[in-house]
């Protein structure tokens, strides 16, 4: 089979907006490319790739490459996708050079291209992510191993938002908790909560192909009796209360549930949320403190930020 590789240059802002969108397409498979990682400081034990090639990056923004299968549709797909792109100036999302373009590889060199990207990332004192093609012996009893497969859909959860979420998660949740996972999009967040030792876990998502992703990945890491996956609007229509609310997506889509958050925690519940660029902190800061929040912890990583709110 012949397959069409998409490649968009972009901004870091919009990387998960439009992951999302190529997913959607029917993408078999992500890679970000992203010249920080070229920079950024690594663990040899974490099990990173540690040689990487400066030229297969940009000088700035990030390229995000997905492959299409060849067929009579891909241009029809490939037209929807730049729809899908451009409309997300709607939301206030910077696209950058927004430059989109289409080669041509063979069925070989894309299943080995995009996997040698992937590899076990520590991302927390517990949590360890593991592509599931990789072997990996766990260093120390209380290391988590979370499986992820990137063709699955949403990436392998390595994302700065991703990973500040987890260590939050990892702080706050206590065994016996009740857990909402709002957009749970790849069901990390939610089956990293079941490892904690949450009683019960609801992962949340309004997006079909993020519930079908979600409950795959929850099986394939044996916590399908813990967490139940549902479609839903963000918090509509719930009304049990929970111990932590956690939500990786955008400010804008953060700031229309806070109120609700607010209400489906207990006290001393705790919110905790990311996917907010810089540019939005203060915008979420204000909606959290208005919806009756107290702000108990705000964490930055490269140009993400993550609130832990709690209700008094």
């Amino acid at each position: 089979m012949k397959w069409s590789e998409i490649s968009i240059h972009t901004t870091h802002e919009a990387v998960e907006a439009i992951s999302n969108i190529l997913h959607e397409a029917g993408a078999g498979g992500v890679v970000i490319e992203d010249p920080y990682d070229l920079v950024k400081d690594r663990d040899d034990w974490y099990g990173e790739i540690v040689e990487l090639n400066p030229d297969d990056y940009p000088e700035e923004g990030v390229i995000i490459k997905a492959y299409l299968p060849v067929n009579s549709f891909l241009g029809e797909t490939v037209e929807q996708i730049k729809q899908a792109i451009n409309n997300l100036w709607l939301y206030d999302i910077d696209l950058g050079k927004n430059k989109i373009t289409l080669s041509e590889v063979n069925e070989e060199e894309w299943a080995t291209a995009w996997k040698k990207h992937y590899h076990p990332v520590k991302v927390s004192e517990k949590f360890t992510i593991v592509p599931t093609w990789e072997t990996y012996e766990p260093a120390s009893d209380d290391e988590l191993i979370i499986e992820m497969d990137p063709g699955m859909a949403f990436g392998t959860g390595t994302h700065p938002t991703t990973v500040m979420c987890l260590q939050a998660l990892e702080k706050y949740v206590r065994p016996g908790d009740e857990v909402i996972d709002v957009g749970t999009g790849s069901g990390i967040l939610s089956i990293a909560a079941a490892m904690l030792g949450a009683r019960s876990v609801r992962a949340l998502d309004l997006d079909p192909v993020a519930v079908d992703s979600a409950r795959l990945n929850i099986k394939l890491n044996k916590v399908q009796h813990v967490v139940t996956v549902a479609q839903n609007n963000l918090l509509d229509h719930l009304d049990e209360q929970a111990d932590v609310i956690v939500a990786n997506i955008l400010a804008e889509i953060i700031l229309r549930f806070t109120a609700d958050a607010y209400r489906l925690l207990k006290p001393g519940g705790r919110f905790i949320t990311s996917g907010i660029i810089q540019a939005k902190k203060q915008d979420v800061k204000d909606g959290l403190l208005a919806a009756g929040f107290v702000i108990e912890e705000i964490d930055v990583m490269e140009d993400w930020v993550a609130f832990v709110a709690i209700k008094p």
